[in-house]
Formats: structure tokens, sequence, C-alpha cells
């Protein structure tokens, strides 16, 4: 479906640009992409600055190379946030330098936790043994909620079918970590692994090589163990806590009124 000059600016009058948004574009824009193809959604958004300034926020983890592809398709330069914990497989570390490479990513902005606050708060680097929302606090959630600030969207890489606290998000919502209305895209939030497997091969992608390990969902390395045949793909991150997100992202978010559209829409990814 293509969308003509008179449809973009259908669009930008219907939501706030600039600088940020309310609850109420989140539902609008749902509505506006809907059964719109994720890669002209992506096109319009990035090109048209639907969003703003928007930003990617990758972990190069699992399928991180797929959302990467699509936006550098559309967009090289597009900033690619990445946050370096200090606590990640050497296997990440590599694997990011190559996908930066092989898809000619221009703008890798690598996110490091402040070195006081990491020397006050985890001297010996184990707070992720005993405290590991404390230890995403300081070394995810601050350096990204920081960095944000000169950005009016993130996108994302979530998909339904991670996690129960994933399966009912839309592709547009309100960042509830944010007090200034930023916009959250997620625009493979309807893919299934099979999709992305498939796209994974169809654009010969290299994949990350701790999946062939058994590793289908990868965060930092001592919080993340590997996952049997059948198991949740996140059941691996934070394995014996009561814990399913770092805390980039809040579990829930998918109940906010932007995942809601008005009756005689079915729910849009």
């Amino acid at each position: 479906m293509l969308r003509t000059e008179a449809d973009t600016s259908r669009i930008r009058d219907v939501i706030n640009t600039a600088p940020r948004f309310v609850e109420a574009d989140a539902v609008r824009l749902n509505r506006m992409f809907r059964g719109t193809d994720t890669s002209e959604m992506l096109e319009t958004v990035l090109k048209e600055r639907m969003a703003g300034d928007v930003a990617i926020v990758s972990s190069f983890g699992a399928e991180s190379a797929v959302l990467l592809h699509l936006a550098a398709s559309i967009d090289p330069t597009v900033p690619v946030l990445f946050l370096e914990t200090g606590k990640h497989f050497p296997e990440t570390l590599a694997y990011r330098d190559l996908l930066v490479s092989r898809l000619g990513l221009r703008n890798l902005v690598s996110l490091t936790p402040d070195e006081a606050e990491i020397a006050k708060k985890d001297e010996n680097g184990l707070r992720w043994s005993w405290d590991p929302d404390g230890c995403c606090e300081i070394r995810k959630v601050k350096p990204l909620a920081k960095a944000l600030l000169g950005f009016d969207a993130s996108l994302t890489g979530r998909k339904a079918f991670q996690a129960a606290t994933r399966s009912s998000l839309p592709r547009f919502e309100i960042d509830t970590t944010d007090t200034q209305g930023r916009l959250k895209i997620n625009p493979l939030i309807d893919w299934s692994a099979e999709r992305i497997a498939a796209y994974i091969e169809q654009h010969d992608l290299p994949p990350h090589p701790l999946v062939a390990e058994g590793y289908p969902s990868i965060g930092c390395m001592p919080c993340t163990s590997k996952v049997a045949p059948g198991e949740d793909p996140r059941s691996g991150r934070w394995k014996g806590w009561d814990k399913t997100e770092c805390g980039i992202h809040v579990p829930g978010q998918g109940d906010s009124p932007a995942s809601e559209l008005p009756p005689g829409f079915d729910p849009v990814f």
C-alpha cells in the first residue's frame, strides 16, 4: 500500500510530532498504519519524520539483525543505541561489530554506566548476583534514559512471541519510563519466530554465534542461561529470579490505552 503526499500530510495533522506525544497520538498512529507492511511503516516514520528524532535501541542479540537491516535499508545514519554494560558476552561485542560493518550502520552510540556510580554501588562487579534489578538500573536503565532525552521516539526489537509480558503490545505506544511523552515503536511486534528466521535467511544475515549454543535470548553474560527446547525464549534471562525485563521496558505497557483501538478496529500490530 503506497501512501500519497496527502496521506502523509493527514497523518501529520492528527499527531503531535513536536516535540512529544500523548496516548491519543499512539492510538492514531496504530490506526493509521493498520495493515501496513513493516518496511513501509518504518520508511514513512523515518523519512517523513512522523515520530520526530528517532533512535534504535539494540542489544545486538539473537534477532537484532532483522530490525537493524530494515532500518539500515532505509536510513543507515539512524542512531543505534547500544548499552555497553561491561557484562556482555565477548561473542555479543564481536557480533555487534560484524553487524555494524555488514549493514553499513553509520551511527552506533555505545552507552556506558556512570563510573562514579559503579564505584559506589557495584565496586566488585557482583551486584548482579544479589540485586539484579539494581545492577540493571545502573548499567542499563539510567544510561539509556539519559541518552533518550535527546530523542522523540525509540525503535525496539520486541516481539509478542518472546514472552507473556510482550504478548499484547501494539506497534506504537507511549514510553511509560519517560515523563515527557516519548513514543516507543515496536515494528516487529507481530512477527513470528518463523518469519524472523525466514527474513534472516532471505537476506543472508549473520546469526548471533550463541544462538546455536542454546541461547535464544541474549543479555549480559552473568544473567543469561541456556534454554531447553520448548521453553519460553526468555526463560533463560535472570533464571531463578522473579524478573522478566531489565527495566528499560516496563512489563504491562501493552495494557495502556495506546494498545486499545476504538470500536470496529482489530488489534493493531
